[in-house]
């Protein structure tokens, strides 16, 4: 199992230089990598979708901005994988995309994991002026300009929404082919997706007989497009409630003690290229806070 935590960005830790610190002692706790999210406004009417049915967490509305959140701490660690989980992606121009996560993946010296997805509020895409209706195609022609900008020379891209003429556009990202892609999303389209295009999934912690139904559709759709789906990596998301006293059994995916949780994303994990995201965001106020429950996590994650 791999371990990461989520770069400090949101609410007290939208501050660059707490950001930058928190980075280099995350690091100094041994985990595998560090994810940024991504959001643009926090609605005051609680916006469709919302996964509890009331109004977001406040501090979704002070944020550092994924990609130079990113490029951040990559400036300030070494080791650590770099990903987004999960990056928006279809509210700029793929062309434009590639070019910024060409250039972090140079900064971070081939350490990126682009983890992207269609996001799930409508409110972030009428502030965009981005088309609600059509994510789904909008998002696989992105895929297709992403693999012609990092793998084709010249590049060259005829789409129904975005055309590229013949041309130089260097330099390419320092992993080859392409830095690892990864999706996002939980229907039957999405996890399709997943199985017939991408590196890996961008899931949640969840109870397990709901990701069996989920991972069998990728697994399936990797078959039929003549993929391995071993090769397919899974990055489990938790926003844990921690507890001092243990929760219910049916709650342990996301709330309970620290060991609870941990119990339960090592039952998710079935292979050792499975990864946790533990994102403390909205579960601490204080980098001390953040990084004392980060220790926590890591021991009790890695040990006996």
């Amino acid at each position: 199992m791999r371990i990461g935590f989520s770069v400090p960005q949101f609410g007290p830790f939208a501050d660059p230089d707490r950001s930058a610190a928190m980075c280099t002692a995350l690091e100094a706790l041994d985990c595998h990598s560090l994810w940024v999210g991504d959001r643009l406004l926090s609605p005051l009417t609680p916006p469709d979708g919302y996964a509890s049915g009331g109004p977001m967490p406040v501090r979704y509305g002070t944020h550092l901005d994924p990609l130079l959140a990113l490029g951040l701490a990559a400036s300030v660690t070494e080791r650590v994988r770099l990903g987004s989980s999960t990056l928006n992606a279809l509210w700029q121009p793929p062309l434009v995309l590639a070019r910024a996560l060409t250039t972090l993946d140079l900064i971070s010296r081939g350490r990126l994991e682009v983890g992207i997805g269609l996001g799930w509020m409508r409110e972030e895409y009428q502030a965009t002026g981005v088309p609600w209706q059509g994510r789904g195609a909008r998002l696989e022609e992105t895929l297709d300009v992403l693999d012609a900008v990092w793998c084709g020379d010249p590049v060259v891209h005829t789409g129904r929404l975005w055309t590229i003429p013949e041309s130089t556009v260097l330099p390419k990202p320092l992993q080859g082919p392409r830095p690892p892609i990864l999706l996002g999303g939980f229907t039957p389209p999405a996890l399709e997706r997943v199985g017939r295009r991408a590196d890996g999934w961008l899931a949640a912690s969840m109870p397990v007989p709901y990701l069996d139904g989920l991972w069998a559709v990728a697994a399936e759709a990797a078959e039929r497009a003549g993929r391995d789906p071993a090769g397919l990596r899974r990055v489990f998301r938790v926003n844990p409630e921690v507890t001092t006293v243990e929760a219910d059994p049916s709650e342990i995916h996301h709330r309970g003690t620290v060991r609870q949780i941990c119990d339960h994303l090592r039952v998710m994990c079935g292979s050792a290229t499975d990864e946790v995201l533990v994102d403390l965001q909205l579960t601490t106020d204080s980098p001390e806070e953040f990084l004392d429950l980060a220790a926590a996590f890591m021991a009790e994650l890695t040990g006996p």
